[in-house]
């Protein structure tokens, strides 16, 4: 299984790293050149090829292995972050960011999305059942770490480290990465799809998705079950700061912090799974633990508004809020990981000609749940007022827990 897990550990770090540029290294190098906010959120749009992984899913279980997809795309992150090496990202006083610069940023992304199809649906081929948990485990780990590395770790080197320099790194990382997913002996085992084995036409693709056993149970499920975690997640932070906690203090948590718990709970998932394998009956201890910690958040938010109290220094509440939030990305990273394990054991059910575009469906929901509350929670507050807009999450985290008792027998394997 080793053999297997160190070389998809080195290509999820390397899928990690262009989220954590643009999410969190890029912002600032944009604004140091003088962009607007305006501007370096719009930026932002350059996730787009994200959300549209299943326009080319079909291409990778169809034409070509997804080690074949996996070189490739990984060779050509190399070749375009080369490209950017020479380009700067904006030229002082310039009030946009450079056509030929967007345009290669999108590609990063179009290129890393595909990479991310490739090498899902390698994982899905690759692992047998009971490697599905370490495999999930080192899936999100690595991909964290990569994020972490690229958006936290390489910030702290913009001092000392120029742009050329820094997509010089990046296109040597990718260009390794590309020849490792093509001599690692573990990635040529890939079992050979049946020759009789049916393709779907591409206008009955959602008919074969949704023909998967447990597949519209599952696209449910993991449309909603971030939704509280989501948006308690997304407000929590913004409103301990006006209830005077400090951004230094609350980037520290939510930043470090937060990846080092959420790995930890990932973790502690990848071991439950191990020993138990079976990732559905797991999840329903595993929800409402999280439903109990976004209570208690909930909780302290409700006494922190009515008692007009700050998170002063030193104080009890204090050490209650920065605990909690540590608390909620462990638990979250635990739940993440249970819930792909299911997603991958699902995407197994399919035949193999569609096991790439199955999980990158039920991937591109996930993200779709995500996203929804995460960009909706502040006008929520906004609209509901606090303690209304918080007992909606606490709900919606209730949701998953009872859509359990739905699940059908086939996910139970």
């Amino acid at each position: 299984m080793r053999g297997k897990l160190l070389p998809m550990a080195g290509l999820y770090l390397v899928q990690g790293l262009p989220y954590g540029l643009q999410s969190g290294l890029l912002p600032v190098l944009l604004r140091a050149r003088g962009l607007s906010l305006t501007r370096v959120g719009l930026a932002k749009g350059l996730y787009a090829p994200w959300l549209f992984k299943l326009a080319w899913a079909p291409l990778v279980d169809t034409r070509g292995s997804p080690r074949a997809w996996l070189v490739l795309s990984t060779a050509a992150l190399g070749i375009v972050c080369g490209l950017l090496a020479v380009l700067p990202p904006a030229e002082a006083g310039q009030v946009g960011l450079p056509a030929t610069t967007a345009v290669l940023l999108l590609l990063l992304n179009l290129g890393a999305a595909v990479q991310d199809v490739a090498l899902d649906a390698l994982a899905v081929q690759l692992l047998e059942p009971a490697e599905l948990g370490p495999g999930n485990t080192v899936q999100v780990v690595a991909y964290k770490l990569g994020a972490a590395l690229a958006g936290g770790g390489l910030l702290a080197l913009v001092p000392a480290l120029s742009w050329p320099l820094l997509f010089v790194l990046l296109a040597a990382s990718y260009l390794l990465a590309s020849a490792l997913a093509w001599a690692a002996p573990a990635l040529h085992q890939l079992p050979q799809p049946q020759p009789s084995e049916p393709r779907p036409r591409p206008q009955h693709h959602l008919q074969a998705l949704l023909a998967v056993p447990g597949t519209l149970w599952l696209a449910g499920f993991v449309f909603t079950y971030k939704l509280g975690e989501q948006g308690v997640g997304s407000l929590f932070p913004l409103l301990l700061l006006d209830h005077g906690a400090s951004a230094q203090e609350l980037g520290l948590w939510s930043g470090m912090g937060a990846v080092a718990c959420s790995i930890a709970g990932s973790s502690l998932g990848g071991a439950l799974l191990a020993r138990h394998r079976q990732p559905l009956p797991l999840l329903r201890p595993v929800l409402n633990l999280r439903l109990g910690g976004l209570a208690c958040q909930t909780a302290l938010l409700f006494c922190l508004d009515a008692l007009g109290t700050d998170v002063s220094p030193g104080t009890v509440l204090k050490g209650m809020a920065l605990l909690s939030l540590c608390v909620q990305h462990f638990l979250g990273g635990l739940v993440t990981t249970v819930t792909f394990t299911l997603m991958m054991r699902c995407s197994q059910l399919a035949p193999s000609a569609l096991q790439a575009t199955h999980y990158s469906f039920l991937a591109t929901l996930e993200l779709q749940g995500k996203l929804l509350q995460g960009t909706l929670a502040g006008a929520l507050a906004d609209g509901l007022g606090l303690r209304p807009c918080f007992s909606v999450f606490l709900a919606l985290a209730a949701v998953p827990t009872v859509y359990l008792g739905l699940a059908p027998g086939s996910l139970n394997l």
